[in-house]
């Protein structure tokens, strides 16, 4: 079997079951292979009654000493109970829906039931529980079993059997990376990795195959971001442009006076621009550091050269702001700006006479998502391009631009703020600006992190707030209780059955939706516009709004599993609220109240400060954090961690040095112990349009 071969090629995946594999997009044995699990489940050893704590899950040998009972609690729903003792207490067990399982609970009789325990009461009871035979428990304890990503009718039972089936039948080519490389920064071979990452035999076989993983993903990326500097380093502005003084007279006409840390870096924009070489900068600052209106002068000093520059944005409700807002301060700055809209959701009609105008140079400020980059859309005369952070050009979109007219200068604005020493190796290809300084007139945010306890109270402060004409986030870790883990953790908020809940709790009056990734595209920004112009007052969601719309009147973020979001990550998120004149608050909520986790929430409460936050988060990850940690942002790698995985990181630059020096010193032609390296980065590596993008 071949990494390239269909998924099909697996025995037991027919069409159908290929096409339920298409939703968490494997097509290939290769995507199958790197479908890594999300978590593992650890079997512990038997403990005793007595010993058992709320929240945790455990295995229990005991004898039932009642007969089970059934409750009917209402239509559909029932309550099978026993009592289970040991020589050191006693607990109940509950089933939920499974009448049918007092036939298999014998009073007098000794098991082994594996579950969760919960306190009900000032009970104790294990929900749910499994029943373990002796030797499946045997064959089971101090195992890790992988815990997958899935899908509605595609189960983790159903995937780690294809995995394995996948592995087991894989012939893999000789490893790439060359054994004295991976000697020298301790990693495993290929074959043993992708083994070891899907079925580890204990914990340190796990975390060995995931450094290789992990550090094989982080060299390539930084090779394609070595190849995209040199290539970037070559291109020669042959057209700079001339300073403009009407950059000064809009800086003087501002109701307010600019940052240092915004005079500086539009220093630096304007130095770039006006240079014999092409600008390839990225601004990094936190949520209303001012970021917008150095872009604003960006175009306005292109547009006075008679040229034309480009506004990328994620989303469509995004990118409709932002022509929103270009076009007020056009209206009231007499700036010449000639905008228009390029989206998706454009008629026919309309996105024909956009083209039209683009091609034509009559409007010469484009702002859209990445249609903009598209084969049928021509520019009169493109020289700069402004992204955020969702979007980072690669090769190919690069020489996509450059047929569209002259070399543009690029200009990527970000609000992560990653450490630097991060930020030098993951934007190796791009000069870096720093926005460390927030306008005087932003009102801080109020923090607080609380237990599940303070939800009633968090509730009612939501109510509160929107009575007085504002609007709140909810913020939940999973899209629907079929993503809910299955393994050790505990279960997770969600937002479909959160909205429900929700409901229920806040007053009739206020108005509940959702948003979530899953959703087509109109679907959200209809939601995303509904809650923009008031129109839903409290809105439950996933991360999908931590690159969003700015709603100013939002005052209230609640984010719920806190104890499961990177530092970074929260952060993020609460740069939803707090944009506009009213005080705003973020209340992070955790279940778990272990010591660690409540030292890092509390970076939060301390400090809005985003960069010293991420600094923070790097330290504070520890190996407990590897798959109990969410990732967001723009580095969304597949199996590493920036900040978990600095480290690992920062090895695989000097890797990357040492084999792109000799590469390069060589005139392209790798020396013989690197040959197959090379040869698997050109055949599956180079050409990958999303690498470069990650």
């Amino acid at each position: 079997m071949q990494l390239n071969d269909s998924i099909t090629a697996i025995s037991g995946i027919g069409e159908k079951t290929a096409a339920l594999y298409h939703k968490l997009n494997i097509f290939t044995v290769h995507d199958l292979i790197t479908h890594y699990p999300r978590d593992y489940e650890e079997w512990h050893d038997i403990v005793k009654i007595g010993e058992l704590r709320a929240n945790q899950v455990y295995a229990i040998q005991g004898t039932v000493i009642s007969a089970p009972r059934t409750m009917y609690l209402r239509k559909n729903m029932t309550v099978t109970s026993a009592r289970v003792k040991d020589a050191s207490g006693a607990c109940d067990i509950t089933y939920f829906n499974m009448p049918y399982i007092k036939n298999s609970l014998l009073p007098g009789k000794q098991y082994i039931f594996r579950g969760r325990v919960v306190l009900k009461n000032n009970r104790l009871a294990m929900e749910q529980p499994k029943i373990v035979s002796p030797q499946e428990f045997e064959k089971n304890v101090h195992r890790l079993s992988p815990i997958y990503p899935t899908t509605k009718g595609l189960t983790t039972a159903a995937i780690t059997k294809a995995v394995r089936a996948a592995v087991d039948a894989l012939s893999l080519e000789e490893d790439y990376i060359p054994e004295k490389l991976r000697e020298k920064y301790g990693l495993c071979d290929l074959r043993s990795s992708i083994s070891g990452i899907h079925f580890p035999s204990c914990r340190e076989e796990m975390l060995a195959s995931r450094k290789r993983l992990v550090f094989e993903e982080f060299l390539f990326f930084i090779i394609s971001v070595m190849m995209l500097r040199d290539m970037t380093l070559r291109e020669v502005n042959d057209c700079p442009m001339m300073r403009i003084d009407a950059c000064k007279d809009f800086i003087m006409s501002l109701p307010y006076e600019l940052t240092n840390a915004q005079k500086r870096v539009w220093a630096q924009i304007e130095e770039d621009m006006s240079s014999p070489h092409i600008m390839n900068r990225l601004v990094q600052g936190d949520v209303g550091s001012g970021k917008t209106i150095v872009a604003v002068l960006a175009m306005l000093m292109c547009a006075m050269n008679n040229a034309q520059s480009a506004f990328m944005a994620p989303t469509e409700v995004l990118a409709r702001q932002h022509y929103e807002t270009i076009s007020e301060l056009t209206e009231k700055y007499k700036l010449p700006f000639r905008c228009v809209l390029l989206t998706g959701t454009l008629t026919a009609k309309e996105r024909r006479r956009a083209k039209e105008s683009i091609a034509l140079g009559v409007c010469n400020v484009i702002v859209g998502t990445q249609a903009l980059i598209q084969d049928d859309v021509e520019f009169y005369n493109l020289r700069l391009v402004i992204t955020d952070e969702q979007h980072r050009f690669g090769v190919k979109q690069r020489e996509t631009l450059a047929k569209k007219g002259q070399q543009p200068h690029v200009l990527v604005m970000s609000a992560t703020p990653i450490p630097r020493t991060l930020a030098m190796i993951l934007y190796g290809d791009l000069d870096i600006s720093v926005m460390d300084e927030l306008p005087s007139n932003r009102l801080p945010i109020k923090n607080c992190v609380v237990n599940t306890d303070y939800r009633k109270k968090a509730y009612d402060f939501i109510a509160k707030e929107v009575e007085a004409g504002r609007q709140a986030y909810v913020i939940c870790p999973m899209v629907d209780s079929d993503d809910e883990p299955t393994g050790d953790r505990p279960a997770l908020e969600n937002v479909m059955d959160y909205t429900k809940k929700l409901k229920q709790e806040l007053p009739s009056t206020v108005s509940i939706d959702y948003l979530h990734g899953r959703m087509k595209p109109k679907a959200k920004s209809l939601v995303m516009e509904e809650f923009a112009n008031r129109s839903i007052d409290v809105l439950v969601s996933t991360t999908v709004i931590e690159v969003g719309i700015n709603v100013p009147n939002a005052t209230v973020m609640l984010v719920e599993n806190a104890e499961r979001f990177g530092l970074a990550q929260l952060h993020q998120l609460r740069g939803r609220v707090g944009r506009g004149s009213c005080q705003s608050y973020c209340i992070f909520m955790t279940s778990a109240g272990q010591n660690d986790n409540m030292e890092r929430l509390q970076v939060l409460n301390k400090s809005n400060d985003g960069f010293f936050i991420s600094s923070e988060d790097m330290r504070l990850r520890g190996p407990g954090d590897l798959f109990g940690i969410r990732q967001s942002g723009q580095f969304q790698f597949s199996i590493g961690d920036i900040y978990q995985d600095a480290a690992i990181l920062q090895e695989a630059q000097s890797c990357a040095q040492e084999l792109y020096a000799a590469y390069v010193g060589n005139a392209g032609v790798p020396v013989r112990e690197h040959e197959g390296f090379w040869r698997h980065y050109e055949e599956n590596i180079s050409s990958d349009n999303d690498f470069i993008n990650i």
